[in-house]
Parts: structure tokens; C-alpha cells; sequence
């Protein structure tokens, strides 16, 4: 999934999708990088006839509570007040301009903030990060090869026409369409057919079982567009003129390099905007952005300079909230063909890492260590037992520079010279790569740093050019779905992100065992043991979690503190704060 930051999301499984006989794909083509989300959210709304693939025991989204430790320097919080009234527009401040609107290329932090107002898909991730019904009004799963979305009626395109089944036809097959090189295309790898079976019914037909590929479908990989939009605008979808969509908000003025204005869509079937305009203003450079908040040229934000939360607590100038990220920080292995070929030197690096003095260095101390690749969040639907097998057995994410540096003289590598990309992007990038390098130097390696500028850092997700000469670079991955397998999914052979090239059919058989599986216990546990595979491996180095942060000015309240927001329309819900 390509990001100009080094916030990634998960790359699912290899493999080009079939193009569904019944879906016909067809519009712009999309950016080349095909990065499949493997993001498994779990739902614990009862969306219909869940209970076939017994996902509604596994969908309860993470555990509730502030989700404070005792070493955290940070407290989450389930929401922001609800707007007390209606206001004329807000300024959204983000870190970089998406290169295109078309919801097959929405794969990143940017596009997705921005496009989860405008475009909304058959299933909707709710702020307490669980599944509830879109624009699909009902979701039924006859068999497990089998899944019925039954749309709502009377709902409107930002253009005037009605939506239909053909239109979520024609929006599915785009995705499907390996011509279009959509980002979202191996989460359809296990479609079939995609068919129309009345006039506000869809029919999805699966080659196989598959778990994840409903849950997909409160992303952006099930958004619904206009077909007679979409092949209006040909090759200038997503950039120019009319998203076609559904969503609270339609879109409005782009002025490139400045802002992409959205405008409150009256004709829409929901609960409407509490806002008459939403304004994103792009600020790529951290302090611009933080002083904007400061000084309310933007109202608010996600992504916060994470070198920001003091200024920002101690301004006065408004609230700094953190909520459930479902994100962790790591260090992506790029390349095993040098000395971290052996795994004793990638144990050694993950020993030796100060997680500690980075979590308080690098993300102003709202973070936790980790030595796992997932959250804790993301397990909450597993039983207890297997939630523990997931975590007990992991080594300790404690400091031992001693013992890391006897695994680097047994394994011959003292001296060897290993590349860690870098950039200005955000403290939190920049004090990780630096934290490597000191890692690596204190038990014997030489470790190179690589700078490489802010909007070029999303090269290194999408082009195997950029990461030629690199072994390693900082990535937080956040899930778009609440299960284990969007994560872990990253490890089979040939997978988007797999950018190591390791290949084990242990792992990738257990892995698609896991993905058909129904019952979800079941479902846990393998993923357990693929956590258990791939720690053992140190595929990544897990470094922390991270929450959510978002900053509200005293004039606006309503955002949701969740990264709920990546497929929500959470614009709408922003109005003017209680005086």
C-alpha cells in the first residue's frame, strides 16, 4: 500500500484477481502499485446473517476501556463531544496531497481522510471499529461460497442519478479488473462472480471460503460509484470534476498543491453534515502543520507531529485526543540477500533496539513497547486462551545489547554493513532509523543511513527500485479490518509487502487454512501460530503500538478519536463546540 509516509497499510496476499464474467471492469487506470489492504476489521454490529460464517462472535471490536498502561504517557479516548450545532465550514489540515480521488487507488492516510466523505462503500466501519450496515441495508451469507448484499432504496448520486445494482456491479469490477492495477485487487482474489440478481441486489459468488473478503467490504475496496459517472469522466476520474459517489459530502474545488475543498450534499440519504464545507489543506512540512493548528489556520487534524503533543497540550488553543489505532511501528526487512539473510543478525538487531527510549524519542511518549507485529486491540475477538498463545511465548521487547551482540559474533556478521532508509517525513521516522543504527553499532555492525525525501518515501511501498540498496526501513502499519490476518497475511510468498522474498508453504499453508476458516476460534488460533512463525523469523522488527492522535481547535467538535476515519464519513458528524 503505498504512502508518501512511511505509514503503510498491509498488503494482502499475491495473486491477480479474477475479473468476474458479471463485473466488468472498466474507467481510469488506476496508479500502478497494487497493494492488496490486508485489513481484516471485525464487526460486532449484527450485520444480518452474519452467523454463517460465525463472524459475529469475532466482531466485537477492540476491548473497551481507556486502553492505558502504567507506562504510557497517554490516555485513549473513545470519542470527542458531539457537536452542539451546525457551522459554515472547517479546515482540515493534512500531510500531503493524494495523487488521485478514484476509490481503487485510495490506499494511504491522505486519500482515504478525504475520500471516506465522499465515497462510501456497501459495508461502513463505525467509530467503535466495528461492522455495520452501508449501502448494503442487509448482508446475508447463505452458504460459505455465497454473499447477498441487498442495497438500500432511493439513494443518490452526487450527479442526480439513483443508485442500482449495476453501479455496485461495474464499481466491484473495477477493483477486479487487473488492467486497472487497483490497489484493493487481491482482497477479490477468491471472487468468482460478481452478478447483479435484482434490481437492488448484488450476488458475490467465491471461488473458495474466505473470511476476510465481507469484512473488506466496509473499506475502500467496496465503495459504490456512479457508473455513468465514472465512464463520463474516463482517464480524469479521481482527478478532476465529480467523484459521482453517495457520501454527506460531494467534492468540490481541487486546487493542486493548496487544498481539495468538499461541499455538503444535500440530497443525502443519511443524517446530514453538520458542516456546509469541509476544506483539506495539504502542510508536508510538520512544524507549517502544527503551527496551523496553533494558530487556527486549520481547525484540526490526524497525524499529529508526534514532536507536536506538548505544544499542543500546554497551547490552550484546543484538545489533543488519542483513540484506538489498531497501528504498530516496525522495521520493514526489505532484504534478506546480505547479512540479514541470517536470523540470528535479525534477532540480534530486534535485542539490541531501545523500544523504550524511542516510544518516548519518537512518538512523545504516546506509544507502548511491543514485541509483537499486531496490537493487542486486534485479538479482542479471539477466545482467552488463544489470545494468550499469541502473546506469552513472544520474546521480550526489553533492551539486551550483551546477548545481541555473542548472536552477531556467531553468526560471523561483526562488521558487516547493513542500509536503513530515512527521512525528515515526522520524528517518528527519522529517531527509528537513528535508533537502528545505534542498535546495530553497539553490537558490531556498521549501519548506513539512507536519506530519502518526504515525497519520495512512498516509493519505497511501490517500487522495487527505490528499495534497491536498502535492507530496512522504519513502517507503521495499521490494520483496516480488526483481525490478525491483515497483518500476518504480509508473509506469504509473493505477498505486496513480503518485499524480502521469504517463502515457507508451512506458513503459507497455514495462512490460507486461516483465511477459509469459519469458525473463529479456529480462525485465531492459526493466526496465532503464524504470529508465533513470523516473530520466530523476525520478519519485522516490532518496535510499539500506536494510538490514533487527533487535534480539535475550541471552535469544532465531533471527530471520531478512532482510525475509524480511513472509511467513515467522520467529516459529518463535525459542527461547533459548546460554549
Amino acid at each position: 500500500m503505498p504512502r508518501s509516509l512511511p505509514w503503510s497499510r498491509a498488503a494482502r496476499s499475491a495473486g491477480p484477481a479474477a475479473t468476474s464474467p458479471a463485473a466488468t471492469g472498466g474507467g481510469a487506470t488506476a496508479r500502478g502499485s497494487a497493494a492488496r489492504r490486508s485489513t481484516a476489521r471485525r464487526y460486532a454490529l449484527p450485520v444480518a446473517a452474519l452467523t454463517v460464517l460465525g463472524l459475529v462472535a469475532a466482531c466485537s471490536g477492540p476491548p473497551k476501556g481507556d486502553g492505558s498502561t502504567k507506562d504510557a504517557a497517554f490516555k485513549l479516548s473513545a470519542g470527542t463531544p458531539a457537536a452542539a450545532g451546525e457551522i459554515d465550514s472547517f479546515t482540515w489540515a493534512v500531510y500531503a496531497e493524494p495523487p488521485t480521488l478514484d476509490y481503487i487507488s485510495a490506499f494511504d492516510y491522505p486519500a482515504n481522510t478525504i475520500l471516506s466523505n465522499v465515497c462510501e462503500s456497501l459495508m461502513r466501519w463505525t467509530p467503535q471499529l466495528t461492522m455495520a450496515p452501508g449501502l448494503a441495508e442487509k448482508a446475508t451469507n447463505p452458504n460459505d461460497l455465497t454473499w447477498v448484499y441487498d442495497l438500500r432504496p432511493g439513494v443518490r448520486f452526487h450527479d442526480g442519478g439513483t443508485m442500482s445494482a449495476d453501479d455496485v456491479v461495474y464499481s466491484l469490477g473495477r477493483q477486479m479488473d487487473p488492467e486497472n492495477g487497483a490497489a484493493w485487487n487481491s482482497n477479490f482474489s477468491n471472487v468468482e462472480t460478481v452478478t447483479k440478481t435484482g434490481p437492488l441486489q448484488v450476488t458475490v459468488k467465491l471461488k473458495q471460503p474466505d473470511s476476510q473478503f465481507p469484512q473488506y467490504m466496509a473499506t475502500a475496496a467496496g465503495v459504490v460509484a456512479s457508473k455513468a459517472g465514472v465512464e463520463k469522466a474516463g482517464e480524469d476520474y479521481g482527478t478532476t470534476g465529480s467523484l459521482d459517489c453517495t457520501g454527506p459530502f460531494k467534492l468540490g474545488a481541487w486546487n493542486k498543491g493548496q487544498s481539495i475543498e468538499l461541499q455538503r450534499f444535500d440530497g443525502y440519504w443519511g443524517t446530514k453534515a453538520k458542516s456546509g464545507k469541509a476544506v483539506f489543506t495539504f502542510l508536508t512540512d510538520p512544524n507549517a502543520r502544527t503551527n496551523a493548528l496553533l494558530t487556527g489556520g486549520a481547525d484540526g487534524g490526524y497525524l499529529i507531529p508526534t514532536e507536536s503533543y506538548d505544544r499542543l497540550r500546554a497551547s490552550g488553543a484546543g484538545t489533543l485526543y488519542f483513540g484506538e489505532g489498531l497501528s504498530t511501528v516496525n522495521v520493514n526487512v526489505t532484504s534478506m540477500k546480505g547479512a540479514l539473510g541470517d536470523v540470528r543478525v535479525r534477532r540480534a538487531l530486534s535485542l539490541a533496539l531501545d523500544r523504550r527510549g524511542f516510544v518516548k524519542a519518537g512518538l512523545g511518549g504516546a506509544g507502548t513497547v511491543t514485541s509483537s507485529l499486531t496490537t493487542k486491540a486486534i485479538w479482542a475477538g479471539a477466545p482467552d486462551a488463544v489470545r494468550a498463545s499469541a502473546f506469552d511465548t513472544l520474546p521480550s521487547p526489553d533492551q539486551n545489547v550483551e546477548a545481541a551482540k555473542r548472536m552477531i559474533e556467531e553468526a560471523g556478521a561483526t562488521g558487516k554493513t547493513l542500509t536503513v532508509a530515512t527521512s525528515s517525513i515526522g520524528q517518528d521516522v527519522s529517531v527509528l532509523a537513528t535508533a537502528i543504527q545505534d542498535a546495530g553499532t553497539k553490537i558490531g555492525l556498521k549501519i548506513e543511513l539512507k536519506t530519502i525525501a518526504p515525497n519520495a518515501f512512498t516509493a519505497l511501498f511501490t517500487d522495487p527500485a527505490a528499495r534497491e540498496g536498502i535492507d530496512m526501513f522504519p513502517e507503521t502499519y495499521y490494520d483496516s479490518i480488526t483481525d490478525p490476518m491483515d497483518l500476518l497475511s504480509n508473509f506469504q510468498t509473493g505477498a505486496y509487502q513480503n518485499y524480502a522474498g521469504y517463502s515457507d508453504e508451512s506458513y503459507d499453508a497455514l495462512a490460507d487454512k486461516a483465511r477459509a476458516e469459519s469458525d473463529p476460534a479456529k480462525r485465531f488460533s492459526a493466526a496465532a501460530e503464524l504470529q508465533k512463525k513470523a516473530s520466530d523469523q523476525v520478519l519485522w522488527i516490532p518496535v510499539a503500538e500506536w494510538p490514533t492522535a487527533v487535534f480539535l481547535n475550541k471552535r469544532i467538535t465531533g471527530a471520531p478519536t478512532t482510525i475509524s476515519y480511513l472509511y467513515s464519513p467522520w467529516a459529518a458528524d463535525i459542527g461547533a463546540a459548546a460554549r
